[in-house]
């Protein structure tokens, strides 16, 4: 739980007791890929910490189609933070596409927290503005930048993910279809 510590740690600094309690609280569990840590339609109790693994969240459409809004992979958080904040159905899928081990923060834990380590208030504050930022900014370049633009940026952002995540997540994430997406990666090979 050492990455955790370090995510922490990054923002605000931890004493050793603080350290302890907090690795007391939260738990960690073990997930097969395809695994479903969320479902739309539940109430999300948890937010995720990646100690290892890839885990994605999604929606689908009424076509049944898969628009995937986040990946997570080592020293990320996710979750649906409309149902974890407002205690109601949400909307996303939360699905683990590597086996992963998964740090759990309920709602009950995560208050307990802010109650006996105060800076963590910071530390999840600084978090959900550097989150809103990154989602402001995927809106911008989903709808200023071409179809290569977002692919190539995804590419520099996140190259660890290019050969960890299914071609088709990726094509999702970015706003194509899978069929397009082919076409555009072949021929940005040939450039």
């Amino acid at each position: 739980m050492s990455l955790l510590l370090e995510n922490i740690n990054k923002i605000v600094i931890l004493t050793p007791e603080e350290e302890q309690l907090i690795l007391a609280q939260v738990e960690v569990k073990h997930y097969k890929a395809k695994s479903m840590l969320l479902k739309a339609e539940e109430v999300s109790r948890n937010t995720y910490f990646v100690q290892r693994g890839v885990v994605r969240s999604f929606t689908i459409n009424d076509q049944i189609i898969e628009h995937v809004l986040h990946f997570a992979c080592e020293g990320w958080w996710i979750g649906d933070m409309y149902s974890y904040i407002a205690e109601k159905p949400g909307n996303l899928f939360i699905e683990v596409l590597e086996d992963a081990e998964i740090i759990c923060l309920s709602k009950e834990t995560h208050q307990l927290l802010y109650q006996k380590i105060p800076k963590l208030e910071r530390f999840f504050r600084i978090l959900a503005e550097n989150s809103l930022v990154a989602h402001q900014e995927r809106l911008i370049d989903n709808l200023s930048l071409t179809a290569e633009e977002r692919f190539e940026k995804f590419c520099s952002k996140y190259p660890t993910l290019i050969k960890r995540v299914p071609q088709k997540q990726i094509a999702s994430f970015i706003g194509v279809t899978p069929e397009f997406f082919s076409k555009m990666k072949a021929k940005l090979l040939k450039k």
